[in-house]
């Protein structure tokens, strides 16, 4: 598990290789990754939306955009925190995330950015 915390926002990954789901002859390898997000600081916040930026050692980088997370804009009062899951898939079977959340104090409407920590997607694959 990864975790960084900016401006009180606390953000955790852990990544989970999906070998059931993937096909390593087909170069097909399926990845889930859980984020927990707290809210340490004392300000009621929203997550707004995520940009992520997806590296495939087969591949170019990917970025990905968008609103929420997996269709859900989070309120989180102090103290709160939300979790989800979600996934990726590599062509490679090698491969690491990063990010951003793009967030708002609810109390006057200023934005902010949050860091998600990179984090790695290495196949179980490899080691066998």
């Amino acid at each position: 598990m990864v975790t960084t915390v900016t401006s009180g926002i606390q953000v955790s990954v852990e990544v989970t290789y999906q070998a059931e789901f993937s096909s390593p002859h087909q170069h097909h390898f399926v990845f889930t990754y859980k984020v927990t997000i707290e809210n340490k600081s004392n300000q009621t916040v929203q997550l707004l939306s995520r940009r992520w930026e997806i590296s495939d050692a087969a591949e170019i980088k990917k970025i990905v955009e968008g609103d929420g997370v997996v269709g859900q804009q989070p309120i989180l009062e102090p103290g709160e925190s939300h979790s989800y899951v979600s996934g990726c898939n590599l062509k490679s079977g090698l491969g690491k995330m990063k990010g951003t959340y793009f967030m708002e104090k609810l109390v006057d409407g200023s934005k902010f950015e949050v860091v998600i920590p990179e984090f790695q997607m290495i196949a179980n694959y490899f080691y066998n």
